[in-house]
């Protein structure tokens, strides 16, 4: 891991770019005496680590004593897109304009975006702990697909927040059964681009025991900011 800059907010959160090889990352770290515990941090179907609104999150996370990270996928962000990615995305745009069905070509899209992050996920995840600064549990709070997936085959995630607005693949939504870690998980009731009732049948067929349904009226993007702060007492009470 190789940092490329810092900063220091002005609520005494320190921000870093880093580069893992091929993956760009960012690293939010509060004040503290002690190592803090990790969160996670992914922004739905892979829309890059610089979004505002991942920013935000991150920083009120960090500023709550807490480190966060959050990378940029393969092909999106600031890193090279393939001629697959790049046709999968005019077809979606293409299907939009027209009104067409989207789930088969987010299937195709999604699916091997996937079965990519998250190994990377878990490398970032491995030189992340080795930093004298940051000390599990680790928690992760963003995109479904990819957190099912980490969640499932990652023993270190010990507590998972979801958005439900983010196509999740067939493989994942079985894969859903696997994973037994508590999770809070969010859901636009009014969400015109994720049908409501696959959302609720998704919950249903997460495996834990301790899972809670948090759901607001609204769009896509109108999730309320107090559910960012109940995010950090969700993270308080199973990573702390």
């Amino acid at each position: 891991m190789r940092f490329t800059s810092e900063e220091r907010l002005d609520d005494g959160v320190r921000v870093r770019e880093f580069t893992l090889g091929e993956i760009p990352g960012t690293l939010w770290t509060p004040e503290a005496d002690a190592p803090a515990p990790l969160v996670l941090m992914a922004h739905n179907n892979g829309l890059p680590k610089s979004a505002d609104r991942l920013v935000a999150r991150a920083r009120h996370t960090a500023a709550n004593g807490y480190a966060v990270a959050a990378i940029d996928a393969p092909g999106c962000g600031d890193r090279p897109r393939s001629a697959a990615d790049e046709q999968a995305r005019a077809d979606l745009r293409r299907a939009v304009q027209a009104g067409e069905p989207v789930d088969e070509i987010f299937e195709s899209f999604i699916g091997p975006l996937v079965e990519k992050a998250v190994p990377e996920w878990r490398t970032t995840l491995d030189a992340l702990l080795a930093l004298p600064e940051i000390d599990g549990p680790v928690g992760y709070s963003g995109w479904t697909a990819v957190g099912i997936h980490l969640a499932a085959v990652e023993p270190r995630i010990a507590a998972a927040g979801l958005f439900a607005g983010g196509y999740v693949p067939r493989a994942q939504r079985e894969e859903a059964r696997q994973v037994t870690v508590p999770l809070l998980f969010l859901l636009q009731w009014d969400d015109e681009g994720n049908p409501r009732q696959r959302a609720l049948d998704l919950f249903d067929a997460f495996g834990t025991k301790e899972k809670t349904l948090h759901a607001n009226t609204g769009g896509h993007t109108g999730t309320p900011w107090f559910e960012v702060e109940d995010g950090v007492r969700f993270f308080d009470r199973h990573l702390k």
